[in-house]
């Protein structure tokens, strides 16, 4: 298979074209044939126009890449080594939503050949590729595991990030057979320059990546939970974190709002298939719970601050700067952000929102509210929810000319602590 691969006598199909599916089916076009699915017919024509619709590649990325993008599922049948990028997101009751990867694994099943591979790289829990995928790209393609095979090989890129990308970063593989892991492997390396780690079965590869986010969000909850309790005491979170980062092992994440579709919703995947096993995750469930309260708790003290400045939360202006689940990136799935947005009209506040990269039309698809065309110059506060590039030049000097007068900034991410001096200043 892999020989074949290399003399582009066969191909590799890259199922989900979005900010994982894209920049893997780009890389390996550099060296293979590769063709890219997606179901979104506007999406591919994007592509086939060299334009990213995650807007995280630049039109040079798609340079002398051997690539044909499709949504015609008949094209999938002339790959034989197919990769699974589709996303992996929860439902409203926080539990696994696994119906666009059920959905691509029936795609898959449909044009499945014997002798393919399949690899799976959505984030799910321990057991998902062999307990969930697998029965469905039997009983739609009507051959047996021994027939094909399958593998599970985590993403591991990190929206925004030009510094962590796919070819410098580990890649953890793993297959259902030593030939099949050798052969994942050996695919993934064409590319990876960092070389991969060849996980012992597809649970631990499966289990290794839902932690890594995990752990993540445990120890910003922790975080999260310090500044509450900082807060109480009238100390500031941030010159706590700036000592305590003094000492060699201690661990410098700090306090925000948790969301994206990674580290916000991974670890129900975990949870999730504890209570299948009789266990009730305590750490974890608590550390969402902190993390997931995060914006009701930023919008109460903005509306203790306003109280206290006699201000009426009834018909008070506040402006919230940013909008996406993380700074410099246009994606706005299950942002926080929108936590503090709701909470706040729900106090009865008029609430503006900016944010130079998110779009307007898909907010107010997905959330109900946009962005404002022009930021105004009478808030009573000003939110800075999200450390995008474009703010961290602003001085307080801005903020004075688009507020009224005893108006406060509350930062989330501290930034501007050392910055502000005549205005009120709040921070997590």
């Amino acid at each position: 298979m892999i020989e074949e691969i290399k003399r582009k006598e066969k191909k590799i199909g890259v199922i989900g074209l979005g900010y994982v599916g894209l920049p893997i089916a780009l890389e390996l076009a550099k060296k293979v044939s590769v063709i890219g699915f997606d179901i979104s017919a506007e999406r591919i024509e994007m592509m086939k126009n060299n334009e990213d619709p995650s807007e995280e590649l630049e039109a040079a990325d798609f340079q002398g890449a051997d690539i044909e993008f499709t949504a015609d599922i008949e094209k999938l049948r002339e790959a034989n080594f197919y990769i699974v990028a589709v996303p992996t997101p929860i439902d409203q009751h926080n539990l696994p939503d696994l119906k666009p990867l059920i959905s691509a694994s029936k795609t898959v099943g449909k044009v499945l050949k014997k002798g393919d591979y399949v690899v799976f790289e959505s984030t799910v829990y321990p057991g998902c590729s062999e307990e969930d995928c697998l029965p469905v790209l039997e009983k739609v393609s009507g051959l047996k595991l021994g027939d094909f095979k399958i593998g599970y090989s985590p993403e591991r890129i990190n929206p925004g990030d030009t510094k962590h990308t796919l070819t410098n970063v580990v890649k953890v593989v793993a297959g259902n057979d030593e030939e099949a892991l050798d052969t994942i492997a050996q695919v993934y390396e064409l590319v990876v320059e960092a070389g991969v780690h060849r996980a012992s079965s597809i649970k631990v590869a499966e289990a290794a990546k839902v932690i890594e986010n995990t752990q993540r969000d445990v120890n910003i909850a922790l975080i999260n939970e310090l500044s509450i309790i900082f807060n109480k005491m009238n100390i500031n979170t941030f010159d706590v974190l700036k000592a305590a980062q003094t000492k060699w092992n201690f661990l410098p994440f700090s306090p925000g709002l948790v969301g994206g579709h990674c580290i916000g919703v991974d670890p129900y995947y975990l949870t999730f298939k504890a209570k299948e096993y009789g266990y009730h995750a305590q750490i974890i469930n608590s550390g969402r719970s902190v993390n997931d309260g995060m914006g009701a708790y930023i919008a109460g003290r903005v509306v203790k601050k306003l109280v206290s400045n006699k201000k009426s939360s009834d018909g008070a202006r506040v402006l919230v700067m940013g909008a996406t689940f993380k700074e410099n990136v246009s994606d706005i799935r299950n942002s926080k952000v929108v936590d503090v947005v709701n909470e706040l009209k729900a106090f009865g506040l008029h609430v503006d929102v900016t944010d130079p990269y998110a779009s307007s039309q898909e907010l107010k698809k997905h959330y109900g509210f946009g962005l404002v065309d022009e930021i105004g110059s009478d808030y009573d506060a000003i939110i800075l929810a999200v450390k995008h590039d474009d703010y961290l030049d602003l001085d307080e000097k801005y903020f004075k000319g688009i507020s009224k007068p005893n108006a406060f900034v509350f930062d989330v991410k501290g930034n501007y602590r050392e910055r502000i001096s005549q205005m009120d200043y709040l921070s997590l």
